[in-house]
């Protein structure tokens, strides 16, 4: 049976994480171990009793769940000291820059490592349920507009009172991709 393991984040650099209790109970259906490190996604408020329920095995130290994984699970590029913890021919899975990241990369490719940047994948319609950029997207058009309307210092939708009717302020939003798309539709609401 194949290992899919994933380690804690740099809670510094990433609050995001690979692996939901949901996702565990998929891969485990799937015939996959998971294996994480303990307190993986407390920081988001999911307790390690949800892992374990749905199949989870956790373990105390990133380097027990870095050495037994055949696939690593990372939302960021491992760290330098990380390196040296994964096995040869793993399969790595996240979310890489090959520009910033390519000391790391090629250290990694060096020692066998198959690695898969899913923000490299074309964005075809085969593709969409591995779309790591449009989800992201859609949040940053989303908290645009949030953080506009709290630097904002008026009221900004429309308001009916009493004591008169305060117009509803306009946004320009640039461009209309997903994130613009989003921003349209946050600001609408």
């Amino acid at each position: 049976m194949k290992i899919i393991g994933s380690v804690k984040e740099d809670l510094v650099v990433e609050k995001r994480i690979s692996i939901t209790p949901d996702t565990v109970k998929k891969f485990t259906n799937l015939n996959f171990s998971v294996f994480l490190e303990k307190k993986y996604g407390e920081h988001l408020g999911i307790t390690d009793e949800e892992y374990k329920n749905n199949g989870a095995s956790l373990y105390d130290s990133a380097k027990e769940v870095l050495e037994k994984s055949d696939i690593l699970l990372k939302v960021i590029c491992p760290k330098s000291g990380e390196i040296d913890l994964i096995k040869n021919k793993l399969i790595l899975i996240g979310q890489f820059d090959p520009l910033s990241d390519k000391e790391i990369l090629n250290k990694l490719i060096k020692k066998g490592i198959r690695v898969f940047s899913l923000n490299l994948l074309p964005r075809i319609t085969r593709a969409q349920s591995m779309d790591v950029l449009s989800s992201q997207a859609n949040l940053a058009g989303y908290k645009a507009v949030i953080e506009s309307v709290n630097e904002f210092d008026k009221a900004v939708p429309m308001m009916m009172t009493a004591a008169g009717t305060i117009t509803p302020a306009k946004a320009l939003v640039i461009g209309a991709g997903v994130a613009g798309l989003q921003a349209i539709a946050t600001a609408k609401r």
